[in-house]
């Protein structure tokens, strides 16, 4: 087994496998919440791993930054290594004012300025969507731990310096927060017949201009890290 970016053996991924931007986070949690983490993938520095948490296998990746990274990984997940669920774990910049530093944002759909799914075809415009029983699933373990999380739209973009880009008009549509990735991940679920689902922490807000500082913004993503955790774990007793 194996494929130009991931040096892992046939079976080495579990069958949810977490997914943040950063690799050192994606290390992160491995060494924090995983039991018996191994690293089984280590190509270009994306590292990936796999353990259990709670008795359930799980595996974590990085992504890289942006649509064209995420979709490189999540398709040789899909496709190569069997995995049947992936949760984005990330940041995002709120653009509704109803959103506060440190809210929990689960993203329902992922509008999008990139040509992404142009690959498929299609006669119109698709619409990347959460699987429903992911998103139901973590909105249940969120409201367990205490977290009421805002659930809608969010924008992937493909620039993170845009100089055409007008992110607060995506706001006025009802689209709660902007980052990179999302998009195209739902895309490659639904072209592989597969679970996808993105939950992102609010780490800046293009509203107020306000950022989380770094000490912050660890405490927070872990709160996220064990949402998502948790729901892998009822993923596989479902």
């Amino acid at each position: 087994m194996g494929t130009p970016h991931n040096e892992a053996a046939s079976g080495a991924f579990a069958k949810t496998v977490l997914m943040p931007g950063d690799p050192l986070r994606a290390k992160f949690i491995a060494e924090t919440f995983l039991e018996d983490a191994k690293l089984v993938n280590n190509v270009r520095g994306v590292q990936g791993w796999t353990g259990t948490y709670r008795g359930t296998p799980v595996s974590v990746m990085a992504s890289g930054m942006g649509i064209p990274s995420i979709g490189i990984y999540s398709y040789e997940l899909f496709h190569f290594y069997d995995v049947d669920n992936i949760i984005r774990v990330g940041s995002a910049g709120a653009i509704s004012p109803k959103l506060k530093l440190r809210d929990i944002v689960m993203a329902q759909g992922a509008c999008t300025d990139s040509n992404y799914a142009r690959q498929y075809g299609l006669p119109g415009t698709f619409a990347p969507i959460a699987d429903f029983k992911l998103l139901e699933t973590a909105v249940a373990v969120a409201r367990r731990m205490g977290v009421e999380p805002p659930v809608g739209n969010i924008l992937s973009s493909d620039a993170f310096y845009n100089k055409a880009g007008r992110p607060l008009d995506w706001g006025a549509m009802g689209v709660l927060a902007i980052e990179m990735e999302s998009a195209a991940l739902y895309c490659n679920a639904a072209e592989a017949g597969k679970r996808a689902l993105t939950i992102c922490t609010i780490s800046d807000s293009l509203v107020t201009g306000e950022e989380l500082p770094p000490a912050d913004r660890q405490s927070t993503f872990t709160q996220m890290m064990e949402i998502a955790l948790e729901t892998a774990v009822e993923m596989a007793e479902a």
